[in-house]
């Protein structure tokens, strides 16, 4: 799959920023020389090599040194490892969820169920629940992600015993979709803070289908970390959660840099709770399938929001009239 320049390869393209990912992608040209590699992301559309968008790096080369990948992950922000996990096994992850998708009558019956085409309503799909319920459909995903492999990755990086968040966030972004700008903390910080992010993408990944985005430095923003950093949805009922939907924005504003990638099956990017990130749009008429999953030491406090076999998830957020990401943002002064 080819990137594209929406822009500059079709100057007839709809205005409507919508209208773009229904426009006839046999009228858009070739990426090449004079056309840089561009992306969606939001209402923005952000040019690779640019000040708003660079590649992520690699961390295997430092992989079996976990002094370095903890220096790395400090001053980074984030760990990006090829073949983190068993790409067979990933693979059979995907196949479960395709499986679930067909049977709900979310693909689309012209295709072969194994493409993952999106159905015409183009819905997002989310199977969020503990590990015991998802295991009799998903074995194949709850072993890649609950297994020796992964356990043990975490055990030397945080140097103990590791454990897991009971619940985990498989899902399937449809054309169209992606993720505004956040902090995981704001989802999650009812314990340890030493709280870290796997984004597993269930299948070939390449960074048309949405891949996931950091912001580099966002570690570091101070200033919104203090406020933004403090809230808790639940307690704070604040819409989306997003600080942002804007990614120039923020590069202007806060600075750094967003930085993603192309993903093969197996690769993984770990992160804390205090690193900006989103997601660019999936640009195609097939799912992006992935899945965030959580780590900490055990000895650590724990977010009871998200263990047990049925943990009660968000159970305040959107029961009553919830306040706009911009009139918080207008009283944290960010």
């Amino acid at each position: 799959m080819s990137s594209i320049d929406l822009r500059k390869c079709s100057p007839d393209l709809p205005n409507d920023f919508l209208a773009v990912f229904f426009y006839p992608m046999d009228r858009l040209c070739e990426e090449g020389e004079n056309n840089p590699m561009q992306y969606a992301m939001g209402k923005q559309m952000l040019t690779m090599g640019s000040k708003y968008l660079t590649q992520l790096r690699e961390s295997n080369d430092i992989l079996h040194d976990v002094e370095k990948l903890r220096s790395r992950l400090q001053q980074d922000g984030y760990l990006l490892i090829r073949g983190f996990h068993d790409r067979e096994q990933v693979l059979a992850a995907r196949r479960e969820f395709l499986q679930s998708l067909r049977n709900m009558g979310r693909l689309d019956p012209n295709y072969p169920w194994e493409e993952g085409v999106v159905h015409p309503d183009n819905k997002t799909v989310m199977w969020g629940k503990s590990g015991v319920k998802l295991k009799p459909d998903f074995p194949s995903f709850v072993d890649l992600v609950e297994g020796p492999r992964v356990m043990r990755f975490f055990d030397e990086l945080l140097g103990g015993p590791a454990m897991t968040y009971d619940y985990k966030w498989p899902r399937a972004i449809p054309r169209g979709g992606n993720t505004g700008a956040h902090y995981d903390i704001v989802y999650m910080g009812r314990g340890t803070p030493n709280v870290y992010t796997v984004w597993t993408p269930l299948g070939d990944t390449p960074m048309e289908l949405g891949t996931l985005a950091v912001l580099l430095g966002s570690q570091h923003f101070e200033q919104i970390k203090r406020t933004y950093g403090n809230m808790d949805v639940d307690r704070d009922n604040v819409a989306t959660g997003w600080f942002s939907e804007d990614p120039i924005e923020m590069v202007d504003r806060f600075g750094g840099q967003w930085a993603s990638t192309d993903f093969r099956a197996g690769d993984a990017i770990i992160f804390g709770m205090f690193t900006m990130h989103s997601s660019l749009n999936n640009m195609t008429n097939r799912y992006r399938l992935s899945a965030d999953t959580r780590y900490q030491l055990a000895s650590e406090p724990v977010d009871e929001r998200w263990i047990g076999a049925e943990p009660k998830s968000h159970y305040a957020w959107g029961k009553t009239p919830m306040k706009s990401v911009a009139e918080a943002r207008k009283e944290w002064g960010v």
